[in-house]
């Protein structure tokens, strides 16, 4: 019985640390200052962004922006991926999804992707002659 009250308790805290996590990450107004001169969102929307990394998963979408979205499969040429990175490589592309956004939508992926801190953010042209945002890790 004492074992089980244990397993319960820190069941229980170990939920309240990823709640918060979540909460800081994605909510919160902490933690997160976005940069003077982002690139410019010249309409509400809809605005294409090409993703490659964690925004695959809709759940992911989901605690993003609050909707499953609309992936449809896209590929990103000229460009090589390494774990959460791409880099220029010019025999090269990523395969990914392209997400339909609105303005605010796209303000929260900013937030995700702490631009102008871990990642910028870039017009690029697809594969399909398209151009969508794509976001690609600051180098240090």
């Amino acid at each position: 019985m004492r074992l089980l009250k244990r397993l319960i308790l820190a069941l229980m805290l170990m939920a309240a640390l990823a709640v918060g996590y979540l909460w800081i990450v994605f909510a919160s107004p902490y933690g997160y200052s976005p940069p003077e001169n982002p690139p410019a969102i010249s309409r509400q929307g809809p605005h294409r962004v090409f993703v490659y990394g964690t925004l695959r998963f809709g759940v992911v979408r989901w605690l993003v922006y609050g909707r499953w979205g609309d992936p449809r499969p896209s590929v990103l040429p000229g460009y090589h991926r390494e774990g959460l990175d791409i880099e220029r490589r010019r025999d090269a592309e990523v395969e990914g999804y392209v997400l339909t956004v609105s303005r605010d939508e796209l303000k929260r992926l900013d937030r995700y992707e702490r631009l102008g801190v871990r990642y910028s953010r870039h017009r690029l042209t697809l594969a399909s002659g398209r151009d969508a945002w794509v976001y690609a890790r600051i180098q240090p």
